[in-house]
């Protein structure tokens, strides 16, 4: 069975959908028999390249209201035992990222990078905009400094590869993310509940 995520780096439901479906292959039978893959999305493409602090930046697009969403949905996280430090988490435009999850693909090594990035984005208000920071994070999951070095400083590397992952959403009619497809045949969007993806897997697993 195979899951493909679309998903972003600092989309916080993006997080909090990983964990609930983990939490549901944790009651499924046949969870050894999933294979999950990684997805680019870009919540938003036109993100400037240098790190804003993304309550700032809430506050810029929806008012006070912003910083009072993010609390919302810091506490929705907490249940899952996710940890947002909402305070110093920075948005970033994270299209170089979403590169260097394809390098993890390469390397065999996606789902535990996608793991360490989005930890360190929203519980470590790591700055994912430095490429001395990326490479510390990729090596700790085991891709090694020059091979993450090779494909920041060639922004033509991996480019394709995120594009298509892009343009394949709009496709599959994904208006926006998380979106989980099973088998190409089960699509959900949004981060469900547990049982309603524990559902999904069972039945698509017949």
């Amino acid at each position: 069975m195979k899951i493909e995520i679309w998903s972003d780096i600092v989309c916080p439901w993006c997080y909090i959908g990983k964990r609930r479906l983990e939490h549901a292959l944790d009651e499924f039978e046949h969870a050894d028999e999933v294979e999950i893959t990684w997805r680019s999305f870009q919540l938003d493409p036109q993100a400037p390249s240098q790190a804003v602090l993304t309550k700032q930046h809430l506050i810029s697009r929806f008012g006070p209201q912003g910083a009072q969403m993010s609390e919302r949905v810091a506490a929705l996280a907490k249940e899952e035992g996710l940890d947002f430090d909402t305070e110093h988490a920075l948005s970033v435009n994270t299209f170089d990222v979403h590169r260097l999850l394809h390098l993890a693909q390469a390397e065999g090594v996606q789902d535990a990078a996608k793991e360490r990035l989005l930890r360190a984005h929203f519980s470590e208000a790591a700055d994912l905009s430095d490429p001395e920071t990326l490479i510390v994070l990729m090596k700790q999951v085991g891709v090694s400094e020059d091979k993450t070095r090779a494909v920041i400083e060639n922004p033509a590397e991996y480019a394709k590869d995120v594009e298509h992952d892009i343009d394949e959403a709009r496709a599959l009619g994904a208006t926006g993310v998380p979106f989980f497809v099973i088998d190409r045949k089960y699509g959900i969007s949004g981060a469900q509940p547990v049982e309603t993806f524990l559902h999904a897997l069972r039945t698509a697993h017949g």
